[in-house]
């Protein structure tokens, strides 16, 4: 069954609990780990491959790829052995094979480990993510995504940057091996977390959410910015001069701090006003910062572009993922969990790989440019987003006003 997004008032519960604190440390262990990689291996690839950005595309394809397989299947198996062992697999997944990448020269090999990390990363973001929405209070929960949304986005906004940097300056194998450590030293958390318990409610199973709309809506908006998103982490170190190189690692830096300074703006605006009216202009900031990111050879233009994109991508995913756990009850978080993941993941791997086959036919200025004009379709699903969402307040302000009038006579 689907509810409303619109709360009512009441005593605010406290936010950061024991259990969500210890939380934290697999979040942290799982986003350093994938982002200090996430730009480093397309460039060992596209190295390795002497010098063919379609190699680049397929490393972030491969992992993006496998991770959207793996969440698919994690709500089923998040059921049959809990939140625990699922979260726990996955961070073994996501950093045991990173030790393998030096020794993978191939684009086969790349290939491989990226599928097993990304199937590592799937059971991470799926299962530790409806693990995390039980944490918050519904009141709290747009703060409370926001305030997750900060504890995963400090580690990317380091590690991004630093991961190019790293690799640069001491090598692959080294940040390799760091991603690897961060999340395997993570495992150690996950004893201690609460493990899933039976929610009220029918359960929702992943192609039921697929039919219906009011989930459907906003993946496929969040889905167009990580379509961005993917392209961004994947090329922009190859699109930008070599003589800039510095202004790559700033640029990847400033989208992780305009994305996570957003994510927590809208989490608190969208507990006080809904989250739905965020979707468009986040939508449009993302899409104005692809465009502007066309650019190439102006430092500062990309800088400021790929910030502006950060902004909106971070509007968006708080947004999207506050209005998805809002409409189902506690037995669908699961689902929500998945279904927004999916949306994340298949975005950006569906991005990078289409986005190398097209910028090798039209350069990167032009790939740029024809990305923000696909980014903007969704704004067909956004509008009816909004419409939907203004009827149904409209229609709880209506039963709100017949309530009083009725306890009146």
């Amino acid at each position: 069954m689907l509810k409303s997004s619109v709360e009512g008032a009441g005593s605010r519960p406290p936010l950061v609990t024991r259990p969500l604190l210890l939380r934290f440390v697999s979040i942290i262990g799982a986003s350093t780990s994938f982002y200090l990689l996430l730009s480093v291996v397309p460039l060992y690839a596209e190295a390795s491959a002497g010098g063919h950005g379609d190699a680049a595309g397929l490393a972030t394809g491969a992992l993006m790829l496998a991770t959207v397989g793996g969440e698919l299947a994690t709500p089923r198996l998040v059921a049959r052995f809990g939140y625990r062992l699922v979260l726990g697999a996955g961070l073994v997944l996501l950093g045991a094979p990173a030790f393998a990448l030096s020794a993978s020269g191939s684009a086969v090999g790349i290939a491989t480990v990226c599928a097993l990390r990304g199937l590592g990363f799937a059971f991470t973001v799926v299962a530790g993510g409806a693990l995390t929405a039980s944490l918050i209070p519904a009141e709290r929960r747009g703060e409370g995504l926001a305030l997750v949304g900060i504890v995963s986005g400090i580690p990317s906004l380091v590690a991004l940057p630093l991961g190019v940097w790293l690799a640069a300056h001491v090598g692959y194998g080294p940040v390799f091996a760091a991603g690897a450590v961060a999340a395997l030293a993570a495992v150690v958390s996950v004893p201690g977390l609460p493990d899933r318990e039976a929610a009220p409610g029918r359960d929702i199973g992943v192609t039921a959410g697929l039919r219906t709309a009011a989930l459907l809506r906003p993946s496929l908006v969040f889905a167009a910015t990580a379509l961005a998103a993917g392209i961004l982490v994947t090329f922009l170190p190859l699109a930008v001069p070599s003589a800039s190189a510095g202004v790559v690692a700033t640029a990847l830096f400033a989208q992780s701090a305009a994305s996570t300074a957003a994510r927590w703006v809208a989490g608190r605006h969208g507990d006080r006003h809904g989250p739905a009216a965020l979707l468009l202009p986040g939508l449009a900031a993302a899409a104005g910062g692809t465009l502007l990111t066309a650019l190439t050879h102006s430092p500062a233009v990309v800088v400021f572009a790929v910030a502006l994109f950060g902004v909106g991508f971070g509007v968006v995913q708080n947004a999207t993922l506050t209005l998805m756990y809002a409409r189902v009850p506690a037995s669908g978080y699961g689902t929500v969990s998945a279904l927004w993941n999916v949306a994340f993941d298949a975005g950006m791997g569906v991005g990078a790989v289409g986005f190398g086959i097209l910028a090798a036919r039209t350069g990167y200025p032009t790939a740029f440019a024809l990305t923000a004009a696909v980014m903007l379709t969704a704004l067909v699903p956004a509008l009816r987003d909004r419409g939907t969402e203004d009827a149904r307040a409209a229609q709880s302000v209506a039963e709100a006003e017949e309530d009083r009038g009725s306890s009146g006579r």
